[in-house]
């Protein structure tokens, strides 16, 4: 089954944190990411921009609307997902657990209803 481990967590600028935290950080995603990988789960992994460099489009009403900075304006920030492919949500919480932004932001586990592949939808709604 394949789950999005989505990532929360207040956004942090290298001179924010400092170059060292900055540095370990990195290590510790990269860890992290060979982890999955090395475990054969890991189907992609994204870290997001800063929310200031988000675009928002919206066409509603028959009008388009595209709009620049953050959708949200929240303490914390979607930093960038985890997609995994694992038997069961234990699994899965079992992978979130071990992610390093589970140490200080919010980790959502959210189970994919269907995804596109080889040319075509797969799974329910």
């Amino acid at each position: 089954m394949r789950y999005s481990l989505i990532m929360h967590y207040p956004e942090m600028t290298e001179a924010d944190l400092g170059t060292e935290a900055m540095n370990e950080g990195k290590a510790a995603f990269d860890d992290y990411a060979k982890a999955l990988n090395e475990a054969g789960v890991l189907l992609a992994a994204e870290v997001l921009q800063q929310s200031a460099s988000t675009t928002t489009l919206t066409a509603r009403d028959g009008a388009l609307k595209v709009q620049d900075g953050p959708f949200a304006d929240t303490k914390e920030q979607l930093g960038g997902i985890f997609l995994i492919d694992v038997p069961d949500l234990d699994a899965a919480l079992a992978w979130a657990e071990k992610c390093p932004a589970a140490y200080y932001g919010t980790i959502e586990i959210r189970p994919t209803a269907v995804h596109f592949e080889d040319g075509a939808w797969h799974g329910t709604i």
